[in-house]
């Protein structure tokens, strides 16, 4: 599984939120094994929307999709419980 570069807004907030070593960590995780229990990979509602999330640690999760079978794009980073 091939991770697709992130834009730079969305570096920008990993910065901000010092979250770039749990990104670099989660991205290891998802390249070798997408569903790593440390992950908590998962399909949002509604489920034919195709849109998923990995966590990246307790309070911040990645919303992704999949290019294709082996590359996902990630669209968003976002605070879990906001």
């Amino acid at each position: 599984m091939h991770i697709k570069p992130i834009r730079s807004d969305l570096e920008a907030y990993l910065r901000e939120h010092n979250l770039t070593k749990k990104f670099q960590k989660a991205k290891i995780f998802f390249e070798n094994n997408p569903f790593h229990p440390s992950l908590n990979t998962e399909i949002l509602e509604p489920k034919e929307r195709l849109i998923y999330s990995f966590r990246l640690d307790k309070k911040y999760r990645a919303i992704f999709i999949y290019i294709d079978t082996e590359t996902i794009e990630i669209i968003t980073l976002t605070n879990h419980y906001k």
